[in-house]
């Protein structure tokens, strides 16, 4: 199952990747960076929240430990993902991207982070609720 899950982190790349494209493509260039990054924020958090729910319906999660591994890893999969691709492929300075975790700027990428770690707990929490 937790091979299953990790694959499945491929499929919540993608749909953050399409994420970020569709506000690039649209509101993000209407509406200030700070603002289109709380919307995407909270777009992706919603569109890989419907993903890993679908997700944990199909495939049932044994346990908590289970559930708190796949979310572990998924989060250092997303951080890696993030600082590898943001500066090695798309060029942006460690700062850029460090600048994405200052809260008290209003950037809230860091709740999209604590819902990938904590995800696939809560949906397990919800499918077996006499657990």
């Amino acid at each position: 199952m937790i091979t299953k899950y990790l694959l499945a982190w491929l499929i919540l790349a993608i749909v953050s990747i399409a994420n970020g494209i569709l506000r690039q493509i649209t509101y993000g260039n209407t509406i200030s960076d700070l603002a289109a990054h709380q919307i995407s924020t909270v777009t992706g958090i919603l569109a890989i929240g419907a993903v890993v729910w679908w997700l944990s319906r199909l495939w049932v999660l044994e346990s908590s430990s289970q559930a708190w591994t796949i979310g572990i890893v998924w989060l250092i999969l997303t951080i890696g993902f993030e600082f590898g691709f943001g500066h090695f492929v798309a060029g942006n300075s460690w700062e850029k991207l460090l600048a994405d975790y200052n809260i008290l700027n209003g950037r809230i990428w860091t709740l999209f982070l604590f819902w990938v770690a904590v995800m696939p707990f809560v949906f397990f929490k919800l499918n077996n609720h006499d657990t």
